[in-house]
């Protein structure tokens, strides 16, 4: 059960302590699975976009050859054979060949960085657990201290 708690100044507020921790908690959790909600639809979103743009270049391709085919092949007439044309044809390859190798690497590196940034997110969680873990004892050890003078307080003072 999610409780909404409403500060109201002048108004003693101590008596909801866990109450306003545990509402404040709930409703914070309650945004991220909202905001959690919507990640489908945006890998969803991302994912048709990657594809319309591919489709694009692939028509913008086959568009711009087709044309260049035809204007060059009905107007005028070219070799397709010489020294200058399989040299063309080479550097071609080898721009196309390296490209393929550049974004080969571009994508593993990118895939190496979000296992990474995943791997620290990982590491943040448990150092947070720590630190909450740490400062919680801390509190007790305190708590337990002025728990135990009070009581020493309260004795010597109804012995007096």
């Amino acid at each position: 059960m999610r409780v909404m708690v409403e500060y109201k100044p002048g108004v003693d507020n101590t008596t909801a302590g866990p109450n306003v921790y545990d509402s404040v908690k709930e409703n914070l959790l309650r945004t991220v699975d909202e905001m959690a909600k919507a990640q489908p639809q945006y890998y969803q979103s991302i994912s048709n976009l990657q594809l319309d743009y591919i489709q694009t270049a692939k028509n913008i391709i086959q568009t711009t050859v087709s044309a260049q085919k035809q204007l060059l092949g009905n107007n005028w007439t070219i070799s397709s054979s010489g020294p200058y044309t399989e040299q063309l044809v080479h550097q071609s390859n080898q721009i196309t060949n390296s490209t393929i190798r550049a974004v080969d690497v571009n994508n593993q590196f990118l895939i190496n960085s979000f296992d990474t940034i995943r791997e620290n997110l990982k590491v943040c969680n448990r150092t947070i657990d720590t630190f909450t873990e740490f400062n919680n004892n801390a509190m007790r050890a305190w708590n337990s201290i002025f728990s135990t003078a009070q009581q020493q307080q309260r004795q010597f003072l109804s012995k007096i």
